[in-house]
């Protein structure tokens, strides 16, 4: 048992012997932290018979918790505390996110992800789906099975998760549309993989306490930071390796997902955009003319306008020093990693 839980507990049996009810014990950043991997944990090892030999798979992955870190240090209140229900939703926003990785992995017929095969790669495609429906009802699950659900209302977990799908489908129906615009893209990054970080800051802006007029502020950090993060990846899929990224490298436009740096390269050199909606034009040649045409740059510099705005909207929160320190350095982390 962590010290977290025990101070917990104790709070519990304290008020139970005065006969009243539960004081709510809050705990630090590094307890909330460590209880939320338990409860992934616990989520992936702890399933069903059927389900388990699957999601036992997914739990050797190692995780990056890089939601859970953003909701958490949200949640900080003005002593730098977090309210425990925050690691219920920490918890099941890095399973949700684990579905939509093994519902991305079928649909790009990825072979591995974070080092190792992944779920459909092993088991097939079938198990995989059917294993990533089963990550969003845990998910839901465990957002659900905080304490005093009703003061959380505003938390609309199914609102974020449909705003996810319809991002997700957007890129489905735009797989090979080299017309796809800059504003276009950007509108489905926002849902596909923003709408998860704005769920992150907003749910632990509400659980750190704070006047509910900051709430709009936390949306638009979180939908900054991922943007940043999409952006990065994007850059990533042509500049890192493998290894480095711990999945397929360089895909994208093989699978047909045309992404920033891709749209702009296109824009710059129309002769490339005809060879490749004629599909004359191999992967190699699109990496080399993402870096000849600047699209990486200039993917690189868009991602830097978000972060700007992310600097400038963070100072201006509400906050304890320690917090917007520790907020800064995630966004720094999304944008350097």
């Amino acid at each position: 048992m962590t010290d977290g839980v025990a101070a917990v507990n104790m709070s519990d049996r304290a008020a139970a012997e005065r006969g009243g009810p539960a004081e709510k014990k809050y705990i630090s950043f590094e307890s909330a932290l460590s209880l939320v991997k338990e409860e992934v944990d616990r989520a992936l090892l702890s399933s069903p018979a059927v389900v388990r030999t699957y999601t036992s798979h997914l739990a050797l992955a190692r995780e990056k918790f890089f939601r859970a870190v953003s909701l958490l240090t949200c949640a900080m209140n003005s002593e730098g505390m977090i309210d425990p229900n925050a690691v219920k939703l920490a918890a099941a926003v890095e399973v949700l996110h684990l579905a939509t990785l093994v519902h991305d992995d079928v649909i790009d017929d990825a072979d591995t992800r974070r080092g190792l095969p992944t779920l459909q790669k092993k088991f097939g495609k079938r198990t995989a789906v059917i294993c990533g429906d089963y990550l969003l009802s845990r998910a839901l699950q465990i957002a659900a099975s905080i304490e005093n659900k009703k003061d959380y209302l505003d938390i609309d977990v199914p609102d974020y998760v449909a705003r996810i799908c319809v991002g997700e489908l957007s890129e489905q129906i735009n797989t090979g549309n080299f017309d796809l615009s800059v504003y276009q893209y950007l509108k489905i990054i926002a849902g596909k993989t923003a709408a998860l970080f704005e769920a992150s800051f907003f749910a632990g802006a509400v659980l750190s306490g704070c006047d509910r007029s900051e709430y709009g502020a936390y949306k638009k950090l979180g939908h900054y930071l991922g943007m940043i993060f999409q952006l990065t990846d994007d850059c990533m899929d042509f500049e890192a390796t493998e290894s480095v990224a711990q999945k397929p490298v360089q895909s994208d436009f093989e699978k047909g997902v045309v992404t920033l740096p891709v749209i702009r390269a296109l824009r710059m050199d129309p002769g490339l955009k005809e060879r490749a909606a004629r599909q004359e034009v191999t992967a190699d040649e699109i990496s080399t003319a993402v870096v000849s045409t600047g699209g990486l740059s200039f993917t690189r510099l868009v991602a830097k306008r978000y972060h700007g705005k992310y600097v400038k909207l963070l100072d201006r929160l509400v906050a304890t020093e320690d917090k917007k320190r520790r907020l800064a350095e995630i966004a720094d982390r999304a944008l350097y990693r």
